[in-house]
């Protein structure tokens, strides 16, 4: 399936949520519920039929004998799953329109739960009956069919993409509520890109994972940088404390071929996979600003409490009826449990407040600790407008604790991204396939991996050479296109090695002028990156009348705006007879 095939796919699917807007009897944040749980539904009837060949086989040539096994038995074996006859997408889809489509997928969803332990209690069931309204009793029906026109042949990659779509789609209708279960995809293959997580038994830990999406691009870029079905080893390890999300991040993995687990707690006060010391990567976009977390809840664990716990300066003024001391702002709560979760050769991503990059008091000694321990490797500064929960620019924080152990213990490198992005409407900004790219690159750089750098390279004029002139299909990349990304590149990184670029990246040392103690242990990428001045061509003389123009233009509007305010004062006076 083609690129352009897969995205008419999906907005021709996206049309099924346009039905259900119109005409079933569900609230506005809803819709997400039944329709990801068909996908799921025709996830598993596709999947099944590609191997129910082979399950059969076995199941006949075992039949009789002493290592005869059920069809249930050798389902799980072949596709991990095992999918009962009521559940048969056919079965449900060529039933009669009516009202009893709900109750078949119920059922339907019943019998793979009731089959399959790993899927207990994690499809939706009741919503289907809101499905067939007294006036439109055949809708259900309808949705059925849109799911109906995905291809049998379809790959598990691009189910999941489809998955990942409508979440991510979901999310942008329902704004700040959808922020809690979904980060932007291009902002986490950014997050990956850098981290470059490899295959192989390894354990990948998010303590706020919300619908999984950090497991399921770790696997994706795996995939891409060919890692075998074999070497896919990993296990993922999420935390999520709503249980509608937790389901959500449960089908999620599944559709992604994914294995792990999904612990339904709050992260702050519950510590289900034992995390300090036991992880190679952790990923995250945890909730910002948190201020109702009891102080002497995590005071004493290991998680927090190793960089140390934020704390009031002084104790607060309380409510007779609210004795627990809170901490002040989780935000650092959650840094220090990246941190401390990470094996001694471990790495982390997270997304992070911009305001803790300079946060003082108890939050600045937790900085500087860490800072100066060596285990910060990369700050990078995103645009405004890239999360549907928060229109503020956030940070990305990189944690490397094998860098403490080498001659880069003493520097990190600031990355400034607020001007690289792709406008997606007029609240909403990402990044291209090409910005992740191009952004990623640079740590590949700094790494000293120039290889990665002339194989961009190389792959962006391949794709100059087919691409068309002009196209009237705004999806098709022009020859302009690729050239300006090559531009990009070559124009920051003329000798295909890393190097300081004003307004974009700066590898800062721990001392020195500018360094980061004369900073104060700020993270802010701002001010290590600095700002490019654009030479406008004026002499200074040029200038300096241009200067002394704009000054008494200046002083005319003050002028008009003075007699204006007296006008209207003057006017008021009149009408109120003072």
């Amino acid at each position: 399936m083609t690129d352009k095939e897969l995205k008419k796919l999906k907005d021709d699917l996206w049309h099924s949520a346009d039905i259900l807007r119109a005409g079933a009897h569900l609230a506005a944040n809803k819709y997400g519920q039944p329709i990801l749980g068909l996908i799921f539904l025709r996830y598993a009837d596709i999947l099944y039929k590609q191997y129910k060949e082979e399950i059969e086989a076995r199941y006949h040539k075992l039949k009789g004998t002493r290592m005869e096994k059920s069809m249930k038995e050798i389902s799980i074996e072949v596709c991990g799953f095992y999918l009962p006859p009521e559940a048969y997408y056919d079965a449900i889809n060529d039933a009669p329109d009516d009202a009893n489509k709900a109750t078949l997928v119920k059922k339907a969803m019943a019998a793979i739960e009731e089959d399959n332990d790993k899927m207990d209690g994690v499809l939706p069931k009741e919503v289907y009956g809101q499905l067939v309204p007294e006036e439109e009793p055949d809708l259900l029906s309808k949705i059925v069919k849109v799911f109906k026109d995905i291809p049998e042949n379809i790959s598990v990659d691009l189910f999941g993409e489809i998955y990942e779509f409508f979440l991510g789609n979901f999310a942008l209708q329902e704004g700040k509520d959808g922020g809690t279960f979904y980060t932007p995809a291009t902002v986490v293959r950014y997050m990956v890109e850098v981290l470059q997580p490899t295959s192989g038994d390894k354990m990948f830990l998010d303590p706020a994972c919300g619908s999984g999406g950090m497991f399921v691009q770790a696997a994706r870029y795996m995939h891409n940088h060919n890692a075998s079905d074999a070497d896919m080893k990993f296990r993922c390890y999420g935390v999520e404390k709503e249980p509608d999300t937790v389901k959500l991040a449960k089908m999620n993995l599944l559709l992604n071929n994914v294995r792990g687990e999904i612990a339904e707690a709050n992260s702050f006060y519950a510590d289900p996979y034992d995390a300090v010391g036991r992880f190679d990567y952790v990923m995250a976009n945890p909730p910002f600003n948190v201020d109702e977390v009891v102080y002497e809840r995590v005071k004493d664990d290991a998680r927090f409490n190793t960089y140390g716990i934020p704390k009031n300066k002084s104790k607060t003024a309380k409510k007779a009826s609210d004795k627990k001391e809170t901490v002040p702002n989780a935000n650092y709560l959650w840094i220090s449990y990246f941190a401390s979760a990470l094996k001694d050769n471990g790495k982390a991503a997270l997304v992070m407040a911009n305001s803790a990059s300079d946060a003082g008091n108890s939050e600045y000694d937790i900085r500087k600790k860490m800072i100066e321990e060596g285990i910060i490797s990369q700050m990078v500064t995103l645009p405004s407008n890239m999360f549907s929960s928060v229109t503020l620019p956030a940070t990305l924080w990189f944690f490397d604790k094998a860098k403490a152990h080498t001659d880069k213990k003493d520097e990190i490198l600031f990355i400034d991204a607020r001007n690289v992005f792709t406008q997606i409407d007029r609240a909403h900004r990402k990044f291209s396939e090409e910005q992740i790219k191009n952004l990623g690159i640079i740590s590949h750089l700094y790494e000293g991996d120039t290889q990665a750098f002339a194989d961009l390279i190389a792959e962006y004029k391949t794709a100059l050479a087919a691409a068309p002139e002009t196209s009237e299909d705004k999806e098709e990349k022009t020859k302009a296109y690729w050239q300006a990304q090559i531009d990009w590149l070559t124009e920051r990184f003329p000798e295909g090695v890393y190097r300081d670029v004003i307004g974009l990246c700066k590898v800062a040392k721990l001392n020195g002028e500018d360094g980061i103690v004369d900073q104060d242990y700020s993270l802010n990428a701002g001010r290590y990156v600095g700002v490019v001045i654009e030479d406008d061509g004026l002499t200074a003389e040029e200038f300096k009348a241009e200067m002394l123009s704009l000054n008494e233009a200046l002083g005319a509007l003050n002028a008009e705006a003075r007699e204006l305010e007296n006008s209207i004062s003057n006017n008021l006076n009149e009408l109120l007879g003072v």
